[in-house]
């Protein structure tokens, strides 16, 4: 993003960015509607708040860093399969379970950076895809850890801070999902709007040129897909918790893909854009499934042409796009 919003300053212009606006916080306000006006909807609304994490953690690598990755789901599988075997053999504790997760999907994508680096483009969507196929396989044919394609059963979370059950109705699994989801944004939102988050964006736009003003590209990239990668296992961690089962499906290339095509939905390298991409298509298969059962897939196409064609940078970015030609007249 340029500097281009009133200062030609960099500090700044990230302090103004790190302004909480009141659309922000009416979107987080609104989080809580789903207790009042949907309490039949409220396992959806958790399914919603992981998509929405697992799709942030993306956002980090593709949006503002340039990384293109079709295997992204292979740390979403590593944080749930390790947050289920930690809960299967004794510890059910979810916070623990949250922290135990996000360093295994951690240190599996900082190995993978050193790699990851040293590519761009076509190369790094084919080592991003073959990562993830690999991985997934690799689950398959352990079955006597990970269940293979019976999944991993036995999972028991325990009580959220001793006292709150995760019922069948969703309550303490989504106000678990949402806070989590939060505290991340923040995290991330701050970031962003920090001096490594404009290197990322300058990698992100020429990746050659930004070690000559001493931004080293290749650290910051091990260090943004590092923490995607945390983040990840954090989100497949909380389906694991959540629904007390894994299946290989979470390290599938279609929860890969269908985490893409909810960024692209939203808008990549917009903060808010993935949780946008999110609530519109989840809410969207929902509807879509329940009137087309076996062709629901077909209306997500036309919806998502739809976007592409008149919105090519996504929903926030034609919202955008709108709000600036109407100041402008």
């Amino acid at each position: 993003m340029a500097l281009t919003e009133g200062t030609a300053n960099p500090r700044l212009y990230l302090q103004a960015q790190t302004r909480w606006r009141p659309i922000e916080i009416a979107f987080w306000l609104a989080t809580l509607l789903p207790y009042a006006l949907f309490p039949d909807y409220l396992s959806l609304a958790s399914q919603i708040a992981i998509a929405g994490l697992f799709a942030l953690s993306l956002d980090l690598i593709l949006g503002y860093a340039g990384i293109v990755s079709l295997g992204h789901a292979a740390f979403f599988g590593i944080g749930a399969y390790t947050a289920g075997l930690v809960s299967k053999y004794g510890w059910g504790e979810p916070l623990t379970g949250l922290a135990i997760a996000a360093v295994a999907a951690g240190l599996i994508g900082y190995a993978t950076s050193f790699v990851i680096c040293r590519f761009r483009h076509l190369a790094l969507i084919m080592l991003t895809l073959g990562f993830g196929l690999l991985l997934e396989e690799l689950a398959n044919s352990a079955g006597w850890l990970t269940g293979g394609v019976d999944g991993l059963q036995g999972i028991h979370t325990w009580k959220l801070f001793g006292y709150l059950p995760f019922d069948l109705y969703g309550r303490t699994a989504y106000a678990y999902a949402l806070a989590v989801l939060f505290v991340l944004f923040v995290f991330a939102r701050r970031l962003i709007h920090s001096p490594f988050g404009l290197s990322l964006r300058g990698i992100r736009e020429n990746f050659v040129r930004m070690p000559a003003i001493g931004a080293p590209s290749r650290a910051h990239i091990r260090t943004i897909y590092t923490i995607a990668a945390a983040m990840a296992g954090i989100a497949g961690a909380l389906l694991a918790q959540t629904t007390e089962t894994v299946s290989l499906e979470s390290l599938g290339f279609e929860r890969s893909a269908e985490v893409v095509v909810m960024l692209v939905l939203g808008g990549a390298g917009r903060l808010y854009g993935g949780l946008v991409g999110v609530i519109v298509y989840m809410v969207a298969r929902d509807q879509f499934s329940g009137i087309e059962p076996q062709y629901w897939y077909f209306w997500i196409g036309v919806l998502l042409v739809g976007v592409v064609t008149f919105l090519p940078n996504g929903i926030l970015g034609g919202a955008a796009k709108l709000m600036s030609r109407r100041s402008r007249s």
